[in-house]
């Protein structure tokens, strides 16, 4: 499996923060304008806090440039710590394994954000890719992050 783990320091409180990360609009702040994510009509207007755990939830499609679908994700919530740590592990189109671990700490002044993921493609190519475009992508989401929060 591969990983890729990036870290920003916020100058908004964990609660602050937390309650904008969880939602769809706040997910899709972070992803546009490369990406958007739909979200599975039974999870419209849903937070990560309120999905059920150990199962899978939904279908969401990932929007290269939020309109060409290039993916999606059979999305599944192992653990949730709510206002502190998700872990998602699910299974994508391209990917046989798929986790998305995201922690918010509190630290003096506001908080720290760090998002560790990891895949395994269904194929070495697909695998390959994701090597490249996720630390693009999740710099992206971090960058807007700090824009936000300060």
């Amino acid at each position: 499996m591969r990983s890729f783990e990036i870290s920003s320091d916020l100058a908004a409180t964990p609660e602050e923060v937390w309650q904008r990360v969880v939602t769809p609009a706040g997910i899709n702040d972070e992803l546009l304008p490369l990406m958007a994510m739909t979200m599975p009509q039974q999870l419209r207007g849903a937070t990560i806090d309120e999905l059920p755990l150990g199962q899978r939830v939904g279908r969401s499609w990932l929007l290269l440039f939020g309109l060409v679908p290039v993916d999606y994700d059979d999305l599944a919530l192992a653990e949730v710590d709510p206002g502190r740590r998700f872990l998602e592990q699910s299974t994508m189109l391209t990917q046989s394994q798929w986790t998305h671990e995201r922690i918010v700490e509190p630290q003096n002044g506001g908080c720290r954000l760090t998002d560790r993921l990891g895949w395994q493609g269904r194929t070495k190519v697909f695998e390959a890719v994701f090597g490249l475009a996720v630390p693009i992508l999740f710099g992206h989401r971090h960058r807007r992050l700090r824009r936000r929060f300060g």
